[in-house]
């Protein structure tokens, strides 16, 4: 008789190997000129994930809201943070080995210039749980670069990683025209 999980075993084997195989750094082939987020990749190997909450010293003065202006999410769809330039606004992704969605509605300081993401938790208790990890991903949808410099422009010039991040997108597409 065949042993019911060997599917799933032949699975876990080749998405192993694809990660093997995959490059570790985020590629946007540019072929999409509006700027919603086309993406050479689905999988993407070996990211550095932290984790943040609301009650950090840094994240006070935004409360429980994201850059976005929406209520931090940490259900089956959870908040996340990145740099705008590497993964924008909207981006929807699952960690390897976790039942949960996240989507890209934040930003950090910290973040500008990195490739890691920052995943929200409610407390510090559960933050610190997750601490730093390397992880697999796969983005299910990439979100909008013209969306990051929108939400983004609204607070341009007041932190010089929101000045940052709003070059690096404009290097990448190109200008309306």
């Amino acid at each position: 008789m065949i042993d019911p999980r060997l599917p799933l075993l032949a699975a876990l084997c080749v998405l192993s190997v694809a990660c093997e195989s995959s490059p570790k750094k985020f590629v946007w082939d540019g072929r999409n000129s509006s700027g919603t987020g086309a993406a050479s990749q689905r999988l993407i190997c070996d990211v550095k994930t932290t984790a943040y909450t609301h009650t950090e010293a840094d994240h006070l003065p935004y409360g429980i809201k994201s850059a976005i202006g929406t209520d931090l999410k940490y259900g089956a769809i959870r908040s996340a943070a990145s740099d705008w330039s590497v993964y924008p606004v909207g981006t929807v992704f699952k960690v390897q080995g976790e039942p949960y969605l996240y989507q890209v509605d934040d930003y950090g300081s910290a973040l500008a210039g990195t490739r890691t993401l920052d995943l929200y938790r409610p407390s510090k208790e559960t933050m610190n749980g997750w601490g730093a990890r390397r992880v697999n991903i796969e983005v299910l949808h990439w979100g909008s670069f013209s969306q990051s410099l929108a939400i983004m422009k609204t607070s341009q010039g007041a932190k010089s990683h929101v000045t940052q991040m709003i070059s690096e997108i404009e290097h990448r597409i190109p200008p309306s025209s």
